[in-house]
């Protein structure tokens, strides 16, 4: 309860975000494993990749050097106020404010979606069925680069950076799972790490990353979709 004995709600993304802008990219912008994954990936992408950043903030570091490393990048988010920053800080790729859940995509159309802690502030089922979505929007061959804070939890309250959330998330070894048999996907690397961010209002936290691929067509075959 509040002061005047109001019930306290917890807040959406795109309220927490909103309130937020560049405090979390000065919080967050430094983080090594992220980095690491998009030079990973970016080393096997050509020139003119299309790129899906699913949960793009400010656009800085991610959808940032993505366009600096050629690719045409997409970015998704549900913060208006994000979609402001970003589209101011990152003038080489396109932005627009929508959640994953109701953005629309042709099977097979990206050739990498990144995917970086956009999905927690939902339940575990719209999680899952998020991650075969993203699935399907690879082309054969294409790369899905994710990253979570692993724990077996369903809609817990929390407070974090000040402000009171509901989260959900999976344990490590049902996100993999989820990946390689929900989705379709052949799990490259995954590897737990710890972070502290750059404001005292976050406390450290784990962070699972993974990398994945859908696999390539048979020669001659016909790729099926991952389930969504």
């Amino acid at each position: 309860m509040d002061h005047d004995g109001t019930e306290k709600r917890s807040m959406t993304a795109a309220e927490l975000f909103d309130g937020l802008g560049v405090e979390y990219e000065r919080a967050f912008v430094r983080l090594p494993a992220q980095r690491e994954a998009i030079e990973w990936l970016t080393a096997r992408l050509g020139a003119g990749a299309r790129v899906l950043d699913v949960g793009s903030g400010t656009g800085r570091p991610v959808a940032d050097l993505l366009a600096r490393a050629g690719c045409e990048v997409t970015g998704i988010d549900v913060s208006g106020e994000m979609v402001a920053l970003a589209s101011a800080q990152v003038p080489g790729a396109r932005f627009e404010q929508c959640d994953v859940r109701a953005f629309d995509a042709p099977e097979g159309h990206f050739d990498a979606v990144c995917a970086f802690f956009p999905l927690m502030m939902m339940s575990r089922a719209e999680a899952a069925a998020s991650l075969g979505r993203m699935a399907g929007w690879l082309a054969p061959g294409g790369f899905l680069v994710t990253a979570t804070v692993p724990a077996d939890v369903e809609d817990v309250e929390i407070v974090w950076m000040e402000r009171t959330v509901r989260v959900s998330s999976f344990s490590v070894e049902e996100y993999l799972r989820l990946q390689r048999e929900e989705c379709g996907l052949d799990v490259l690397h995954h590897a737990v790490s710890s972070f502290a961010p750059d404001d005292e209002r976050a406390a450290p936290e784990e962070h699972l990353f993974t990398y994945a691929r859908r696999p390539s067509l048979p020669e001659g075959g016909a790729q099926t979709s991952p389930t969504s």
